[in-house]
């Protein structure tokens, strides 16, 4: 109970900091774009610098590793997509292709799917990718 309580709270902090950041970085402020990576690391308690410069397995494993991968796998997987998509808007193809394959390796591990917002990211989505 008391680690269900937990994920909850950090995932709806996570909700609420990726929301901000992902709109800044969809306005094409590119603080936005480090901003929703450094929430990404919040949500796996890692560095956020050394989380996403890991190759799309070694993330997984490293989630695996947190004990609470499980319960926070379609938020990082809808984040990574989204960035994805971002640092291709923004002509970065080198970092999209690694978000992309990241969100990718995340969903066949933990059984979701990037191209689905979870609900409480959905209007979110809608309004900036819809």
């Amino acid at each position: 109970m008391l680690q269900r309580d937990y994920v909850l709270e950090i995932v709806g902090q996570f909700v609420e900091s990726v929301s901000r950041a992902l709109r800044r970085a969809a306005a094409g402020e590119k603080d936005g774009l480090v901003a929703t990576e450094r929430q990404i690391g919040e949500l796996l308690d890692l560095d956020y610098g050394t989380a996403l410069a890991l190759a799309p397995d070694s993330l997984v494993t490293m989630m695996v590793l947190s004990g609470i991968g499980d319960s926070v796998a379609e938020y990082v997987c809808y984040a990574l997509d989204r960035l994805a998509r971002l640092y291709e808007r923004g002509g970065d193809e080198d970092t999209a292709g690694l978000r992309r394959l990241q969100a990718r390796a995340v969903a066949e591990s933990f059984g979701c799917d990037p191209s689905t917002a979870p609900a409480e990211l959905a209007a979110l989505d809608g309004e900036l990718f819809g």
